[in-house]
């Protein structure tokens, strides 16, 4: 990555720089692709066991199914469309083709015939999103990537640079280390709960980050899996809207490989989900694909199922309530002078654009690192 327009980057001030990248979602790891690729000494700290964050895709048979994001949308994500190309990742149209359903009630149902126009432009991954993310974490080293460490107080050093304490994510023990810069890939509302700041952050600064809507992290989804596209046989598409639910959304969740499926989008609060219990709202979802798509469709060979309101690592108690629409992301207040020096804010909430997005999570950590590298 080239330096902003003007600047002087020469090697021996970026040979100074030390970063931490917090968060393996695929912002962290595209951040720690673009300062790899600008010579800049990086480790990147994730929480969880596994890469990814948001993005979860879960293998079967010889498919990928997502649980996290799903589409992105070429023709207007230019990063998304650029990066997929450059790794060699192959795409494909979300699947259309047959009629819409409509539920208005639990015994009204509308078909709109001719294809589902409604997912026009979207598109998809072989091997899912998940694909991505493993193709940039091969391309990285491995010994710059830790997983079980969690991010638990930044303090500003007097002689510059930071501290930062990570801690096991299982609850053990805590280490101490020295970086010259930190990007935060982290949503806002989640720094604001989970992240001590040494000198403290501003109280109207921290309300600001906790007031931001971290995108799906009040959502669930479920997933069924089937031994073939039997929706097809009455030209479905798989695709359905629902007033009733539990599933407001449906779509075909097949891919190129690997055997048929449905997902939705669960309608229910997180707190009524905990009221019922999750095998109740399987049990509620499957009764309703069978009233939409028939008896086959409460036979599935595999039952996915991702409450993304109980991962801690994204959602916190002010996720209880989720947006009913996208929020308008991208307006937030600076970061105090003495942090904005060292400190950069690139979780994809941040992007100026496409924010909760999987293009807001590139285009804020490309901005991150074109910040860092633009003060040089």
């Amino acid at each position: 990555m080239s330096a902003a327009p003007g600047v002087e980057t020469g090697p021996a001030k970026r040979s100074e720089l030390k970063v931490a990248v917090i968060g393996g979602g695929l912002g962290g790891l595209y951040a720690a692709k673009l300062l790899a690729q600008a010579g800049v000494a990086y480790q990147l700290f994730e929480a969880q066991a596994r890469l990814g964050g948001r993005v979860l895709t879960e293998p079967l048979a010889g498919g990928a199914y997502d649980l996290g994001p799903t589409w992105f949308w070429p023709a207007h994500q230019a990063r998304m469309r650029q990066l997929t190309g450059a790794l060699g990742l192959a795409s494909f149209a979300q699947p259309a083709r047959g009629a819409l359903i409509h539920e208005l009630s639990a015994t009204q149902r509308l078909r709109a015939d001719g294809d589902d126009g409604s997912m026009d432009g979207s598109m998809r991954l072989a091997g899912g999103i998940g694909a991505l993310v493993q193709a940039l974490a091969q391309r990285l080293d491995a010994q710059r990537l830790h997983s079980g460490q969690a991010l638990l107080r930044l303090e500003l050093l007097p002689t510059g640079g930071l501290m930062l304490e990570l801690g096991a994510a299982d609850g053990g023990s805590s280490s101490w280390q020295p970086f010259s810069h930190a990007i935060l890939t982290l949503p806002p509302r989640l720094l604001a709960a989970t992240v001590d700041f040494s000198p403290a952050l501003p109280a109207e600064l921290l309300a600001n980050w906790a007031a931001v809507p971290t995108w799906m992290a009040g959502q669930a989804k479920l997933l069924a899996v089937y031994e073939r596209p039997f929706w097809q046989d009455e030209q479905l598409s798989g695709a359905a809207r629902s007033r009733v639910g539990p599933l407001v959304e449906i779509h075909d969740a097949t891919g190129p490989q690997g055997p048929p499926a449905l997902f939705g989008f669960v309608g229910v609060d997180p707190r009524s989900r905990r009221e019922h219990g999750e095998q109740a709202l399987q049990q509620a979802a499957l009764a309703q694909l069978v009233r939409l798509f028939g008896p086959l469709a409460g036979q599935p060979k595999a039952l996915f199922f991702k409450d993304w309101a109980t991962d801690r690592w994204l959602a916190t108690e002010r996720d209880e309530t989720a947006p009913r629409q996208h929020p308008s992301y991208g307006s937030h207040r600076a970061l105090p002078a003495v942090w904005a020096q060292r400190l950069l804010l690139a979780g994809s909430e941040t992007a100026a654009v496409h924010g909760g997005y999987l293009e807001g999570a590139l285009e804020a950590s490309e901005a991150a690192v074109q910040r860092l590298l633009g003060a040089l």
